[in-house]
């Protein structure tokens, strides 16, 4: 997985809830689509009786939806159940339950070395199979120590249920939508394949019919998520092979759906009928997450990315012939084993070359059972370290002068939630940038036309134009 479907931790928004309701606390790591999976998960357990709360302490079941893309990602999970150990103690000695569980990647990864290592936890639920979160816990709670981490045969989103619309109108005016999961390049630095499995991509119908239900529910923007989201195939009602463009065309066709993006592409499956959607569709953002992880062929090539850097910059300036507005961000990881000076000097080159709106970039470090962690020439830490320094002054200084260009343009702003300031409106540009706004007389869900009046360094200001 790319490494730029942005690490974050996130609890799930609170819902209100009656007395006697069952609460679930749901803590978030890692990329976009954990933050999906964690919804879906919350919806598969409303049947059930659970409602979503943001405060720990009430919650009767605790999920941590984790994260393996990072080092050291499962110490920090181990460390949570630490702490949740010993609330758990403390509610059972008062005649309370709290049962725990471990989702996501680090419980498809770790597996039953979760419940050896921490034994307060009930149940541990790999990414395809959280549709079969609800008779895990029952199962839980009946003494058993679940642990769910095959390949379900099932297609999990036909077992999930449809999330009510109440729900969805509380989630707010934008929404993640999962199309495609898992990967078949088999970068040698990355630990996808292994946790999240073969690439796999949800039907035509079941997508649209989802991000109907989303529109219905009042969302006006909605982000299609994968981990090779651009690899996303299926069967389109015209009996013919659709790739990503084609779904993307189809989806333009939603009334209410004003907007659209996409994220994370991998550029050999950037094909012709998807560069020609950055042309043709108004709700398609201008803004492409494209990866590219290092600037040198050698590396690259150790890599098994599978395309050079000079093939990674034509397919940029092809977009950006008959899209020129489009913003590019993309993911790099120095100190990749092997790697010289000679080969960082050319990453940077390709910086420089390009052009970012904005990047995510990190240390190569050690993922294990992937190929990359068998190999020669690791670089030293304090190596890495200024290597990284370097990128990242030279990205930073590329977002700040993409952001100055910002100024004064005026642009199509769709309001998402409040801002800091009274009567203050926050949404995003369509080159993903946070857009404050004074917009007394609007409201969240409202697409105003504003004028970028400033630039900070990770947000944009503006004045409504009336």
């Amino acid at each position: 997985m790319e490494a730029a479907m942005s690490e974050q931790s996130l609890s799930t928004p609170v819902v209100i809830a009656t007395p006697n309701t069952r609460k679930v606390f749901v803590k978030t790591y890692g990329c976009q689509m954990n933050v999906y999976d964690s919804e879906r998960m919350t919806d598969a357990l409303s049947k059930d009786g659970y409602q979503a709360t943001d405060v720990l302490e009430e919650a009767d079941l605790v999920l941590l939806n984790t994260c393996h893309i990072r080092e050291k990602a499962a110490e920090k999970v181990y460390s949570e159940l630490g702490r949740l150990r010993d609330m758990k103690k403390a509610r059972a000695k008062d005649g309370r339950e709290m049962v725990i569980g471990v989702t996501g990647c680090v419980a498809q990864a770790e597996g039953k070395e979760i419940l050896r290592r921490a034994p307060a936890v009930d149940l541990v639920i790999g990414p395809q199979t959280y549709h079969r979160l609800p008779d895990a816990l029952r199962r839980a709670k009946g003494g058993e120590r679940v642990v769910e981490t095959d390949y379900a045969l099932e297609d999990k989103f036909e077992h999930l249920p449809a999330p009510e619309k109440a729900k969805t109108r509380a989630r707010g005016v934008t929404a993640f939508l999962t199309v495609q999961e898992g990967c078949d390049k088999f970068c040698t630095f990355c630990v996808v394949p292994y946790t999240r499995g073969s690439e796999v991509s949800r039907p035509v119908s079941q997508i649209v019919a989802e991000a109907e239900r989303l529109v219905d529910g009042g969302v006006r923007e909605i982000t299609l998520l994968g981990q090779n989201v651009n690899a996303w195939h299926g069967i389109g009602p015209d009996g013919t092979e659709w790739g990503l463009g084609d779904l993307l065309y189809r989806l333009a066709e939603i009334e209410g759906l004003a907007r659209l993006r996409y994220t994370t592409s991998h550029p050999r499956d950037m094909d012709d009928r998807l560069v020609e959607a950055h042309r043709d569709l108004p709700a398609l953002m201008p803004y492409l997450h494209l990866p590219v992880q290092s600037g040198s062929d050698r590396i690259l090539k150790a890599m098994n990315r599978r395309h050079t850097a000079a093939e990674y910059i034509a397919l940029i300036e092809r977009i950006r012939a008959i899209q020129p507005e489009l913003a590019i961000s993309g993911d790099f990881i120095v100190g990749f084993p092997g790697e010289t000076d000679q080969d960082f000097e050319d990453t940077m080159r390709l910086i420089e070359t390009v052009g970012y709106a904005q990047a995510f970039s990190f240390k190569y470090s050690i993922r294990p059972g992937t190929p990359g962690a068998e190999m020669d020439g690791h670089v030293d830490e304090a190596v890495k370290s200024e290597r990284l320094e370097r990128l990242q002054a030279l990205l930073f200084r590329q977002q700040r002068e993409f952001a100055r260009t910002c100024i004064g343009k005026e642009i199509d702003l769709l309001l998402e939630k409040p801002g800091r300031m009274p009567g203050q409106l926050v949404g995003r540009s369509p080159w993903l940038q946070p857009v404050n706004v004074d917009a007394k007389t609007s409201e969240i869900g409202d697409i105003i036309r504003v004028r970028i009046t400033d630039a900070g360094p990770n947000s944009l200001f503006a004045e409504a134009i009336r």
